[in-house]
């Protein structure tokens, strides 16, 4: 992974104004940037609704009701992915380091992944790179969906703005099944190689015959409904959490309006660190209570990137500072309704299917 020198610019100067607004906020309110009982709420309420669910499908006699509660249960793992496991990666879930440990390994690990391999590449590559191929972990190159100027483009990748979607069905079951075991052989389409330790391996295979024991083993031998039943819930669950999996994160940093800069030899990027999270995520209803609680945060992507070490239930008062102070340092927030950065993103899979280098398109309020 290519380390990246940070210049000094306008970023540098509104990220130490709003770090020092945002510790004026807390202490001002008398409130902790950790959960608070909103947040305790949601934790329990989301494990409780994981363990009920599963407990009502594997006693379920109707087999249209086993779909949905199936279903339900694959949603229901999801929004804990995104309101629980997602903030307690960054320890601010809840106030304890140990706690959030144990949420972030309880609530990853179960649903057949690794959490050491997400949580350390998120925080080491995502958050400190973001957008920056060979340095961002999350910048893929996949010969079969073009996504950085340094892929050739293909005659087929004209065609990618239709086909991905289809693509996208399969993004949970490429991560459960390929995506981290082709990391251990440095197979992986993501351009930089990662180093997973022995015991992670072995918690990593553990959690995946863990996860096809209880998800598919267990109701095959209590239900009466077949195996094929059990498996096309098992397929369809899995479609259904990429499609929404995708849907909330790819219009963030996968859009026409977003940079992808690139440093130069010796590794010098020409802007600070709080300038490239603003240039490359976009937001989405931000002040939406509903989506806030539902996504946990992710909607506000360019805050979150800003302010890791906050929890999500907290957006939506700092917001206001966030965009006051982009405004007044010349920062460009580029926040905008879910539709438009949706549109935003099938406009980049179709100019990065047509054009060499595509330029990103000046975001206007």
């Amino acid at each position: 992974m290519q380390k990246i020198k940070f210049s000094k610019d306008e970023g540098s100067e509104f990220y130490k104004e709003l770090t020092e607004k945002i510790r004026e906020y807390f202490e001002s309110n008398r409130i902790e940037k950790f959960g608070n009982t909103k947040m305790i709420f949601k934790i329990i309420l989301y494990f409780m609704m994981v363990v009920l669910l599963y407990v009502l499908m594997i006693t379920s006699s109707n087999i249209i009701g086993f779909y949905l509660l199936y279903l339900g249960l694959g949603i229901s793992v999801l929004l804990t992915a995104f309101n629980v496991s997602h903030d307690a990666a960054h320890g601010v879930a809840v106030k304890s380091k140990f706690w959030n440990k144990i949420l972030f390994q309880l609530s990853f690990n179960l649903q057949g992944n690794n959490a050491y391999v997400w949580g350390k590449n998120h925080n080491e590559s995502h958050h400190l790179y973001t957008n920056i191929e060979g340095s961002d972990i999350d910048v893929l190159n996949n010969p079969l969906v073009r996504m950085t100027t340094s892929q050739k483009v293909r005659w087929y990748h004209r065609f990618q703005y239709l086909y991905v979607p289809f693509l996208y069905l399969f993004y949970s079951l490429n991560w459960f099944l390929f995506r981290e075991f082709l990391m251990i052989f440095n197979r992986s389409s993501r351009t930089i190689k990662v180093a997973i330790p022995v015991w992670e391996i072995v918690k990593l295979l553990f959690f995946k015959v863990f996860y096809v024991g209880y998800m598919i083993v267990i109701p095959g031998l209590l239900l009466p409904f077949g195996w094929e039943h059990i498996v096309v819930a098992f397929m369809l669950n899995h479609f259904l959490i990429s499609i929404i999996f995708t849907a909330v994160l790819g219009v963030s940093h996968l859009s026409d309006f977003v940079a992808h800069p690139e440093a130069d030899k010796e590794g010098n990027l020409s802007m600070s660190w709080p300038k490239l999270q603003m240039c490359t995520s976009v937001d989405y209803n931000v002040d939406s209570n509903f989506l806030n609680w539902v996504l946990g945060g992710f909607n506000a992507h360019a805050l979150h990137h800003l302010l890791p070490n906050i929890c999500h239930v907290h957006y939506i008062k700092l917001a206001p500072i966030f965009r006051e102070l982009a405004n007044k340092h010349g920062i460009t927030y580029m926040e905008m309704p879910y539709r438009d950065a949706l549109k935003s993103h099938f406009r980049f899979l179709k100019k990065m299917g047509t054009q060499e280098s595509p330029k990103p398109l000046q975001y206007e309020i």
